[in-house]
């Protein structure tokens, strides 16, 4: 009998701690989703510059191929957009 209250103490104590832990991470988890909402476009943007500098060699130069060039540009666009809506619908589900 001792030991089964002692048990059941022992996991009262326990989930009250946990519960109190989940109200702190909360708050911070929604600071940091604000943080990288307003960020990600930053870098987005970013990422389409270099993006598109690299594959500008295909455009213009002696060895211009503009089939070679359109195609690079267009699979770094789907895969962008691929990681966008990803990143949209993650944020979407945690806030």
């Amino acid at each position: 009998m001792r030991k089964s209250l002692f048990i059941t103490l022992l996991l009262l104590f326990t989930s009250s701690a946990v519960l109190a832990q989940i109200g702190g991470i909360e708050d911070s988890v929604n600071d940091i989703s604000d943080t990288i909402r307003a960020i990600f476009p930053i870098i987005l943007g970013v990422i389409f510059l270099v993006g598109f500098l690299f594959n500008a060699g295909h455009f213009f130069g002696e060895n211009a191929d503009l089939k070679r060039g359109i195609t690079r540009v267009l699979v770094f666009v789907l895969i962008a957009g691929a990681v966008v809506g990803i990143f949209t619908y993650l944020i979407g589900i945690v806030v």
